[in-house]
């Protein structure tokens, strides 16, 4: 996190376009709304866009404006997001999910600074720094022709990568330090009030799949319907409290680490030469293949669930003959 807020210091000071990386709920917003904040744009407006929870015509509307009869329920002129970001800054989050058509669009905002509002032909012009962000490894999406490879480079001219929440636990206390004394003022609650260590452990164990977002909603529902000035275990959601076992496809990680050493062992008895790397590549290819089948085939889910980055995941890939899917054979 420390070189999250180093990289965010530079890329303020710069005009750049930025590309924020990482997983719902590990605070990408708030780390665009620090660069703007830090810039020389900071007078300006932030505006944001979900590029993810609307559809291709009211998402092209949204972000560059319609004229009056442009398409049905079009009543009136419209002005769109980019001119509203007008010598400030757009946030343009999710956006691996918009279509080729708007990425085309958003390509030539970023390139030459103009477009036109849906439905008509006068060119315009604006000034607005782009901040994105994704969740998706756009890599992997451009792969899959699902995404621009100009387009990339335009917004990864520098990319910042945020860290899960269970990459960086010494964070928890601090973070449920701030969560509760901002939820106890809301909710005039005891200044006091502060989680007691055995709910401080359960809160530093639990893996937090929901990263920074889902610990400030646990820790909301904790201050509500805690009573005195002590958040305890009962006041957590009860698998925080009793987290179920890892799994990888269904079966324990437990025993899919038994079942492999087995196999290990019982091929230890063999009088085949190069034992040694013939057996841990055997162990090795099956746990990135249950892995990555579990990650739905996403690369960076499945390298960060390994604890590798993606880059050496996809030499084991190639190495291993998955290029193509869990299901393809070297």
């Amino acid at each position: 996190m420390k070189q999250v807020y180093r990289m965010t210091r530079l890329v303020a000071a710069s005009s750049a376009s930025v590309l924020l990386a990482g997983k719902t709920g590990t605070g990408k917003e708030l780390i665009a709304r620090a660069i703007h904040e830090l810039s020389k744009r900071s007078s300006g407006p932030f505006v944001r866009v979900n590029c993810g929870s609307l559809s291709e015509g009211l998402l092209e509307s949204e972000l560059f404006g319609h004229v009056r009869g442009s398409f049905t329920g079009a009543i009136k002129d419209r002005t769109g997001r980019f001119e509203a970001a007008h010598t400030g800054t757009i946030f343009l989050d999710e956006v691996s999910s918009t279509t080729e058509k708007l990425q085309v669009k958003l390509l030539r905002v970023l390139q030459e600074g103009e477009f036109e509002h849906v439905g008509d032909t006068q060119t315009r012009k604006v000034d607005a720094r782009v901040i994105a962000a994704t969740n998706q490894d756009l890599e992997e999406q451009i792969r899959l022709r699902k995404f621009r490879e100009d387009l990339y480079y335009r917004l990864n001219v520098v990319q910042i990568d945020l860290p899960d929440l269970g990459e960086r636990k010494g964070d928890i206390p601090l973070l449920v330090e701030h969560f509760v004394d901002k939820y106890g003022k809301e909710n005039d609650r005891d200044p006091r009030l502060r989680a007691n260590r055995q709910a401080m452990d359960l809160l530093e164990q639990y893996s937090w799949p929901g990263n920074v977002r889902e610990l400030q909603n646990y820790v909301e529902r904790a201050v509500v319907l805690c009573q005195g000035n002590e958040i305890t275990p009962d006041d957590l959601p009860p698998h925080v409290r009793e987290p179920k076992p890892i799994t990888v496809l269904g079966e324990d990680v437990e025993s899919l680490a038994c079942r492999l050493v087995q196999y290990a062992v019982a091929h230890a008895r063999s009088e085949e030469d190069n034992l040694y790397q013939k057996v841990v590549a055997r162990v090795e290819r099956e746990l990135i293949e249950h892995v990555l089948a579990d990650s739905a085939g996403i690369q960076i889910r499945a390298a960060a669930r390994l604890g590798i980055n993606r880059n050496t995941l996809h030499k084991k890939l190639k190495e291993f003959g998955l290029e193509n899917g869990p299901d393809s054979t070297a």
